[in-house]
């Protein structure tokens, strides 16, 4: 009997999928079904139907997994699709996740399970984006706009949501209420955090009324954009790190700054491990070229580590002013180009040694990927928050003449589906 949306059904859960869901099967078609755990039968309610695919929530567990655990919190809160499942769990499923998108999209069936670091669950995140409704500042609930209170899932430093809802009230209900949603940004310690928030009106938030918010919560800074892009701030709207403590000591001195806007990586206890296994890609001979390089996280790195040839293209503004900032003390080992990485590698056709990238989640564009066997490097790096569309990026790289020398998991992001992978890829002689 073919499903239709509304029907509870009886299913017995396979194997993960990349989003979140597990894959069940109905009468040989495929569901997605949220809340659920491979191994377990539940009962589980159809959402809608596709030509191929049926979606569902479980609605009773039947039988239940025994890594199955109580969360203690709403698990449909924004980032923790997964917190009813024990963590070692959670990283074995995404070891899985990324060895079914090798083998099933990427067509490359590895030989043994991905290790993937696993981090800390609470107190993790260092950016996040707070949406905003009548004051109050949370996550949205899972495919909804319902807001859902932040505190309890613990992905957060207890006084972060405090400072956040402290900025809120010191704005008062006539700013407050016109707040979409404020980017959060701390730096490893939480010594440091700095707020963005992004207005939904054409009139400008006053720097006095900023002014206040950064008092009240105690903030290094706090910057606010309307909807006719105009741009106000209070104080310095950026956090910073020492190189050092971002590279487990390779950096002797030096300091990253990112402003709220910018994008960097979230986890704070992993960011070390990852820098450092990106460093350890880089061979140390060659010239090194990095395609969106955000605030340069790992290009100033290596700079700060004293390697030289260095040259790093981000194609955000925001990223690309933190970028020209971050790279300006070592003018001798790197140059940083703010620009679309297309236009650069067309343009310039630098002939890296190392090719480092770390592309946003929809992975390298077409052309930035054509323009490879121009650039010729030896050794290509890829930073990757997508397992899928790695696979995808991988595939094109090991028919252009390339190999796998490794791939490693980051669990940046606890109790969520999203898992980090680095691949490392030589070019077959």
């Amino acid at each position: 009997m073919s499903l239709s949306a509304g029907a509870l059904v009886e299913l017995l859960i396979e194997k993960p999928a990349a989003g979140g869901r597990m894959i069940a099967r109905h009468e040989g078609q495929v569901v997605l079904v949220a809340g659920a755990i491979p191994g377990e039968r539940v009962r589980a309610h159809v959402e809608r139907v596709e030509k191929r695919l049926a979606f569902a929530s479980s609605q009773e567990i039947l039988e239940a997994s025994p890594h199955r655990r109580a969360t203690g919190f709403d698990p449909s809160c924004g980032g923790c699709v997964y917190a009813h499942i024990a963590y070692d769990t959670q990283i074995a499923l995404k070891s899985e996740v990324i060895a079914d998108a090798f083998t099933r999209i990427g067509r490359v069936p590895l030989a043994s399970p991905v290790p993937v670091a696993a981090s800390p669950e609470r107190g993790y995140r260092m950016r996040a984006r707070l949406h905003v409704h009548r004051g109050r500042a949370g996550f949205f609930r899972e495919g909804s706009h319902q807001l859902c209170d932040a505190a309890p899932t613990g992905q957060l430093e207890e006084g972060t949501v405090e400072a956040v809802q402290e900025t809120l009230s010191a704005l008062g209900q006539s700013i407050s209420g016109d707040v979409m949603w404020i980017e959060v940004s701390e730096n490893v310690a939480a010594d440091e955090r700095a707020l963005h928030l992004e207005v939904r009106t054409a009139q400008s938030v006053a720097p006095a009324a900023l002014a206040a918010a950064v008092a009240a919560a105690r903030l290094t800074g706090c910057s606010a954009r309307s909807a006719n892009a105009s741009f106000s701030r209070a104080g310095d709207p950026a956090v910073s790190d020492p190189l050092g403590v971002l590279t487990a000591g390779r950096a002797a001195s030096g300091t990253l700054r990112r402003h709220a806007a910018s994008f960097f990586q979230g986890n704070r206890f992993l960011l070390p491990a990852l820098v450092g296994h990106v460093m350890n890609g880089v061979p140390e001979e060659g010239d090194v070229l990095e395609l969106y390089a955000g605030v340069g996280l790992f290009a100033v790195s290596l700079a700060a580590a004293g390697r030289s040839g260095i040259l790093a293209v981000e194609g955000d503004r925001e990223s690309g002013a933190d970028l020209l900032r971050n790279a300006a003390p070592y003018p001798d080992r790197i140059r940083a180009v703010v620009g679309l990485v297309e236009d650069h590698v067309r343009r310039e056709r630098p002939r890296p040694r190392t090719l480092i990238v770390d592309p946003p989640r929809t992975g390298m564009s077409r052309e930035a990927m054509d323009a490879i066997p121009q650039l010729g490097p030896q050794r290509i790096v890829y930073v990757s928050c997508d397992p899928p569309t790695m696979a995808r990026d991988a595939r094109r790289l090991l028919d252009g003449g390339y190999r796998i020398a490794s791939l490693g998991g980051f669990d940046l992001f606890p109790n969520t589906p999203h898992v980090e992978v680095v691949g490392v890829f030589d070019r077959s002689t």
